[in-house]
């Protein structure tokens, strides 16, 4: 089978504008798979692996189908952690860059629900956020998900395993019963099925097969240890390796500025 080109994809002139700009060309798998069912208002459900471009293979159907000069809340994107819904939020809005009549927004916690609210009520088109976020605002009368056409799930194992089932189905029943969904995910355990089982109408199945995406050219290694020990091992890995240079992934913001402080202060250059 050919490989789709996103040229060939038919799309408004401004969508293929941002798609340029990103310098797409060829879609992955399952962006040529999911692409083309979206837009033709399937539910689906879409199993692959990190990288494998799921955002702009949601996202694009997701800002093309946007009704113009209607300023109703069409679609909300539930994301596991703030980090996510705000890299989805910002890929969302460049591929919306050349419609200017379309507003997305992010709402998470760890910043203030008051300022979120307030861009609720300013109106947005697409609502990208993590769950408990959405409860919050849900329960404070900021959103009305009456007109909510389509609900993605991205990273559904993800939020099952964070424990935010029960959110993310009170989320599920807010909204109105026309509604579609597109159900993002890594994995496909049974809890996953379930869920759409309950809430997805007839749906395509997507799944890519798990591929090797790493470089053949980086050797990979790993280290157990208990917490406490993880800074001195990680400097002593600096230290061992001659001439490193690296990017050091960490679970929460405050971490990330933890560790960048002491490695500054040990004469690290972070």
């Amino acid at each position: 089978m050919s490989q789709l080109q996103f040229h060939d994809l038919a799309v408004s002139r401004e969508m293929q504008r941002a798609i340029g700009d990103l310098g797409y060309v060829s879609a992955t798998e399952i962006q040529a798979q999911a692409i083309p069912a979206i837009m033709e208002g399937k539910d689906l459900i879409g199993q692959a692996q990190t990288g494998t471009g799921k955002t702009a293979a949601f996202g694009i159907p997701l800002v093309e189908g946007i009704e113009r000069g209607n300023r109703d809340t069409q679609s909300i994107v539930l994301c596991p952690t703030r980090e996510l819904a705000v890299q989805v939020c910002d890929e969302l809005r460049k591929l919306a860059r050349y419609r200017r009549d379309i507003r997305i927004i992010p709402i998470f916690g760890g910043v203030s629900i008051e300022k979120q609210r307030m861009e609720l009520r300013r109106g947005a088109h697409i609502v990208v956020g993590t769950p408990g976020r959405f409860i919050d605002q849900i329960e404070r009368g900021s959103i009305n998900l009456d007109t909510v056409k389509t609900v993605v799930l991205d990273e559904a194992d993800e939020m099952l395993n964070m424990g935010f089932i029960d959110d993310i189905e009170l989320i599920l029943k807010s909204c109105n019963e026309s509604r579609r969904m597109l159900l993002f995910s890594a994995t496909m355990p049974d809890r996953i099925l379930s869920l759409a089982k309950r809430y997805m109408g007839k749906f395509n199945m997507v799944q890519i097969a798990k591929q090797e995406i790493t470089n053949v050219n980086i050797e990979q290694s790993y280290f157990e240890v208990p917490d406490r020990d993880k800074f001195d091992a990680l400097c002593r890995v600096l230290d061992v390796e001659e001439d490193f240079y690296g990017i050091i992934f960490c679970n929460t913001k405050a971490e990330v500025v933890e560790i960048a402080n002491h490695l500054n202060d040990k004469g690290y250059s972070t």
